[in-house]
């Protein structure tokens, strides 16, 4: 243990819980170490013997609750401020004392591989990440799945701790001088309809007619022969892996009815985000999308808001939610040194053919997601491509700083250009943004690139395209009465340069609903 370590152990007043066996227990959310969300009426629950009486003490004030007839019980805090080293005391037949407990924020991180992978599977390619692991932070704590309850922020449980929330967090508490508390529930390579419960999808109304207009035209029968058919080819290609001493191919996936899903449908919630609940916490952070909803015909923008809804219901506080945009990358950056953006695509030509209509449509529809009710998007073109980006550091810092204007209210710019409107005016198309920032620019050259315009044949041609205020006027002497314009239309779009004087890229929009 080094000097800083023994340092801060000394002064958060840390001492051992009661190890005997008792009636009353608490869940492994409430322990030592852990932080309690300021300014709300945070709820401390557990087990006790039906019909005991249970009181819970901290910071001068004492709640009371009865263990019902399974034994459980809750009360519910007075709203705290910004307070360390309290301890609170829960008392039945036993006393129970939970000690160096903070008040701050809380967040949960919740997703799929790129919320779940730790720090040290990303300590090697990013130094900046390696360089705030190898630190101690006195105001940050630590929770995750494993491990039997919150950790202090020290080298040794850094490592282990979600890399992208890790990253998160270090920032956050930085720049808000508060306690933060950080717990994780992830899983790799999940898709969003096993972290919703059953029943929060089927009482989401868009979810279910989604699936029922699908059902419309989907040929299960024939969905089920392709699925025997790729069975097939899939357990050649095992056998021969295995033969071979290989990892194999990954087994596809059974087909199943609209609206239902081949695995189990809340399988990953109950075992990872239940536990949680209703711990208070100031907001979520999601990671995922790569694996899309294994619901058949129902999309990432219906389940996510089914899940963000049910989450929010299921605590009892309609929390901030903020997500990682998908796909990771493909752009490029304002400033291609920035330790934030130095993994962004260099700026590039525009190809010689635009692409087609499907080609944006993935990014089109998780940008949807932030029309949800307090949900905001953690952008991320500029911040690197890859199945799983290697600068967590710059997506942490990201994260944070949309959290800090999102949620905080700090005066930071949160995205980059936002498609909100546009106006036909002859042979141009004028579009309107929001989140201008600073203003609008073009980056990397003095040519704005990535715009294309269509008349009514629907055929998209490269567009000029000048900025006129926070106004984009878009035209091309190929098309004499425009009808449509799409920008960045692409999963990938180095060579789309639209950004605010803020250093964020503009977003991938069109103005047309075309197949």
């Amino acid at each position: 243990m080094n000097r800083l370590t023994s340092t801060l152990f000394a002064s958060a007043c840390i001492c051992c819980a009661v190890a005997v066996r008792a009636d009353v227990t608490l869940p492994p959310v409430i322990s030592d170490h852990m932080v309690l969300q300021r300014d709300v009426a945070a709820p401390v629950w557990g087990l006790a013997s039906p019909g005991e009486e249970v009181s819970v003490s901290i910071a001068g004030q004492t709640k009371k609750a009865t263990a019902d007839a399974k034994g459980q019980w809750k009360v519910s805090l007075d709203p705290l401020k910004v307070a360390a080293c309290l301890t609170l005391t829960v008392k039945g037949k036993n006393t129970l004392t939970v000690q160096d407990v903070l008040v701050g924020e809380v967040w949960l991180g919740s997703g799929q591989s790129n919320m779940d992978m730790h720090v040290n599977s990303y300590t090697n390619g990013d130094p900046v990440l390696a360089q705030a692991a190898a630190l101690t932070y006195p105001k940050l704590r630590l929770l995750h799945k494993g491990r039997k309850g919150w950790e202090l922020a020290v080298p040794t449980n850094n490592v282990h701790f979600s890399a992208l929330l890790f990253a998160f967090g270090v920032p956050l508490q930085r720049e808000l001088g508060v306690p933060v508390g950080i717990m994780v529930g992830a899983v790799g390579g999940t898709p969003s309809g096993y972290w919703l419960t059953e029943e929060m999808y089927r009482s989401d109304k868009a979810c279910q007619e989604q699936a029922k207009e699908f059902a419309k035209t989907y040929d299960f029968e024939a969905a089920q022969k392709k699925y025997q058919e790729q069975l097939a080819v899939w357990k050649v290609a095992a056998d021969q892996a295995k033969q071979a001493k290989v990892k194999g191919p990954r087994a596809p996936t059974p087909a199943a009815k609209a609206g239902e899903s081949a695995g189990r449908i809340g399988n990953l919630y109950e075992a990872h985000v239940r536990p949680y609940a209703p711990y208070a916490i100031r907001g979520v952070l999601w990671d995922q999308g790569e694996s899309g909803t294994a619901i058949t015909g129902v999309d990432q923008f219906n389940v996510m808001g089914a899940l963000i809804t049910g989450w929010r219901k299921e605590w009892g506080q309609d929390f901030p939610f903020l997500y990682v945009q998908k796909t990771s990358g493909g752009g490029t950056a304002w400033n291609l040194d920035d330790p934030v953006t130095k993994n962004a695509s260099a700026f590039s030509p525009l190809p010689k053919q635009v692409p087609g209509n499907n080609e944006g449509l993935y990014r089109e529809l998780h940008i949807r997601i932030q029309q949800h009710p307090k949900t905001a998007m953690v952008p991320c073109t500029d911040l690197g491509s890859g199945t799983h980006p290697t600068n967590k550091a710059g997506y942490g810092e990201r994260a944070a700083r949309v959290a800090l204007g999102f949620v905080y209210g700090k005066p930071v710019e949160i995205s980059g250009p936002l498609y909100a409107s546009h106006t036909i005016e002859g042979n141009k198309v004028r579009v309107k943004f929001t989140h201008v920032g600073q203003g609008l620019a073009a980056r990397h050259s003095d040519k704005l690139q990535g715009f294309m315009i269509a008349g009514a044949d629907k055929k998209f041609v490269w567009a000029d395209a000048v900025i006129d205020g926070d106004r984009v006027v878009v035209s091309s002497p190929a098309v004499a009465a425009p009808a449509a314009v799409r920008y960045a239309w692409s999963g990938n779009a180095p060579w789309a340069n639209l950004f605010n004087k803020d250093g964020l890229p503009a977003q991938t929009f069109r103005t047309d609903d075309w197949k």
